[in-house]
């Protein structure tokens, strides 16, 4: 693979999964997932680096984290966050997987979407609080945004489709190959970040991301890109837990 082939399929990736200005680049889809992790690398250095900005002039580790949550959800444009709130508004509010799916698509947020959505950030919120009062907190930060991104592959490549179109379908199914490669890109920056909690978050990563490919296909029958982002939040979530544990 070519030095411009990786460079494009890096751009590929945070074309797809942030909304970021970009030079103009061939979109390759599927093919490309296994950048996915090194887009949630981007990603997730420029939102910590905007948490340290706010260390550095003296503002405490819960300033911090908002600062720095703000702009992780600003660089995707909520983007799974719309997913994980999608994914509770229709696999609690509907009977049919039909049914689920229709909620789904729906652009109203439900109840249950809105606490799902409420409590992720909670959530991210507080173990981002506990992470900038710490030395090395932040590294913890980027290894969750890593790893999450390496747990969407996975589900794209093992699970079929729920639906005959909408953006899981456009995106298509990445080869086993890449798959595996994004898994070891989030492995390899689990110990990078981690040190020797690393274990126990692609553990407990691998335990929650099948959790959620069951429910999934359960549910809906498969993956859709409500799902995919759903598991990016819930593997985020994961990670940073692991690493205040």
């Amino acid at each position: 693979m070519t030095a411009r082939l990786l460079w494009n399929d890096l751009l590929s990736a945070l074309g797809l999964l942030s909304r970021l200005p970009l030079p103009a680049h061939r979109f390759r889809g599927a093919e490309a997932a296994w950048a996915y992790p090194l887009a949630g690398l981007v990603l997730g250095a420029m939102s910590c680096l905007a948490g340290l900005l706010a260390l550095g002039l003296s503002l405490p580790p819960a300033a911090a984290a908002l600062i720095c949550l703000g702009t992780a959800v600003a660089l995707t444009g909520a983007l799974h966050e719309d997913g994980l709130a999608d994914v509770a508004d229709g696999f609690w509010g509907g009977s049919t997987p039909e049914r689920r799916l229709e909620i789904m698509k729906d652009s109203h947020l439900g109840s249950y979407g809105v606490i799902a959505l409420v409590l992720g950030l909670l959530a991210r919120f507080a173990a981002l609080t506990a992470l900038f009062a710490v030395p090395g907190g932040p590294w913890a930060v980027i290894a969750a945004a890593v790893l999450s991104r390496a747990v969407m592959p996975v589900l794209m490549a093992t699970l079929p489709f729920a639906r005959p179109d909408g953006l899981a379908r456009s995106v298509g199914y990445p080869p086993m190959g890449t798959a595996m490669a994004a898994a070891l890109i989030g492995i390899a920056f689990a110990y990078l970040g981690l040190g020797w909690k690393g274990s126990s978050a692609v553990l407990c990563l691998a335990l929650v991301t099948l959790g959620l490919a069951r429910l999934g296909q359960a549910k809906i029958g498969g993956q859709s890109g409500d799902l995919l982002g759903a598991g990016q939040q819930l593997a985020e979530i994961t990670v940073l837990f692991v690493a205040i544990a």
